[in-house]
C-alpha cells in the first residue's frame, strides 16, 4: 500500500514496483541468453549474476513483491544493454564501468533496505566506492582467467587496466552520491515494500 509523503516517489506501490522489477530481471535474463547465443559467455554470466542478485530479496522473504526499487535495477540493466549493443571499444568500456558501479549499488541498497545494517552519510558513499573498486578488481580477475583459459583478449595492457580502475573509482563515487542523495534521502523506497519491511525504512 502506498504511503503519502512530501518527498519524491515515482512508484509508491509495492506491487507496481515489484512488477517493474521483475520485468527488468526478465530483460536481464534475455540479455544473458542473447550473449550466450553470441558466444560472449563472460558478459552472459555477468548479466545472469546481476539478475540473480536482484532476486535475493524476493527469494529470501519468499514474497514476489519484495524487490529492489525499480530505479536500481534500471541503472544496472541499461549499461548491460549498452554493452551488448556497443560497437566502439571506448563505449563498451564505459558501459563496463557503469555496470560494475550498478552492481555495487545493488549490494548497498539491499543492505540498506533488507538488513539491520545502518550507515551514516559519509560511510554510505565510501561503501559504494569501495564496493565498486572491489567489484572492478574481481571483474579484472575474471577477465584475466577468461583470457588465460578461453583465449579472449580483454586485458591488453597493465596501463589500460590501471586506467580502468581509475574510471571505476570515479563512477563508483558518482554511484555513491546517487545512493546517498536519492535512495536514502529523496525517494521513499520504504513505500515500495510490504508493510512489515517498509515501516522500518
Amino acid at each position: 500500500m502506498a504511503r503519502s509523503g512530501g518527498t519524491l516517489d515515482l512508484v509508491g506501490n509495492e506491487r507496481v514496483n515489484a512488477g517493474l522489477g521483475w520485468a527488468l530481471v526478465a530483460f536481464l535474463a534475455l540479455v544473458a541468453t542473447e550473449e550466450i547465443l553470441d558466444g560472449d559467455l563472460l558478459w552472459a554470466g555477468f548479466a545472469a549474476f546481476v539478475a540473480a542478485l536482484a532476486l535475493v530479496p524476493a527469494v529470501g522473504h519468499r514474497d514476489w513483491t519484495v524487490m529492489l526499487p525499480w530505479e536500481v535495477l534500471a541503472l544496472a540493466a541499461f549499461p548491460i544493454l549498452g554493452r551488448a549493443l556497443a560497437t566502439l571499444s571506448y563505449t563498451s568500456r564505459v558501459t563496463t564501468y557503469l555496470s560494475v558501479a550498478a552492481l555495487a549499488l545493488i549490494v548497498a541498497v539491499e543492505l540498506h533496505l533488507f538488513t539491520p545494517v545502518e550507515m551514516n552519510h559519509w560511510f554510505a558513499v565510501l561503501f559504494v566506492v569501495v564496493a565498486t573498486i572491489a567489484t572492478a578488481g574481481i571483474w579484472a580477475v575474471v577477465q584475466w582467467l577468461s583470457d588465460l583459459y578461453l583465449g579472449t583478449a580483454f586485458l591488453r595492457s597493465e596501463h589500460r587496466l590501471m586506467w580502468d580502475f581509475v574510471a571505476a573509482t570515479v563512477i563508483g563515487g558518482m554511484a555513491g552520491v546517487v545512493f546517498e542523495w536519492y535512495f536514502r534521502r529523496f525517494a521513499r523506497v520504504g513505500t515500495r515494500l510490504p508493510d512489515e519491511l517498509g515501516e522500518s525504512r
